[in-house]
């Protein structure tokens, strides 16, 4: 696995394709693993379930990460990855459609790095989630020990 890698939590398989594509249109190369639900996503985090024997020391460069998931929302996730230790600085941008205030004030008091709601139209879309990815795979600079 590359160093510098995403993770996207989406359940939604059209948005999870123009979020790659977005990506990919960026020139965003690094991988991109893809959880399809909050147990998913906590089993690769921590290791554990079908990533159990995955070096839970590799963290995401960042995690994108949608609120209405099947399983475990995204918002228990967040919770639960602010709660460890050892992941509590990981980068979490929520990417959702969710308009609701309360998920904006939840979503930044449990510690997300930003909140992104996803653009209806296309273009929008791509052009937001390709920033994003520029953002964090190119400019932003973390510690070497998150």
């Amino acid at each position: 696995m590359n160093e510098r890698f995403i993770l996207l939590v989406e359940d939604n398989p059209d948005d999870e394709l123009l979020t790659l594509r977005a990506l990919k249109r960026a020139n965003i190369l690094n991988e991109v693993v893809v959880a399809h639900d909050g147990v998913e996503a906590l089993d690769f985090v921590f290791a554990r379930g079908m990533y159990a024997g995955r070096d839970s020391s590799v963290k995401p460069t960042v995690t994108l990460l949608d609120l209405k998931l099947p399983r475990v929302d995204g918002l228990e996730v967040l919770r639960q990855i602010r709660a460890n230790e050892f992941t509590r600085f990981m980068p979490v941008v929520i990417l959702t459609s969710s308009k609701e205030e309360q998920d904006l004030m939840t979503g930044y008091s449990l510690g997300a790095n930003s909140y992104i709601q996803k653009p209806v139209s296309f273009e929008a879309f791509m052009g937001a989630v390709g920033q994003l990815g520029l953002y964090w795979m190119l400019l932003n600079e973390q510690p070497r020990e998150l």
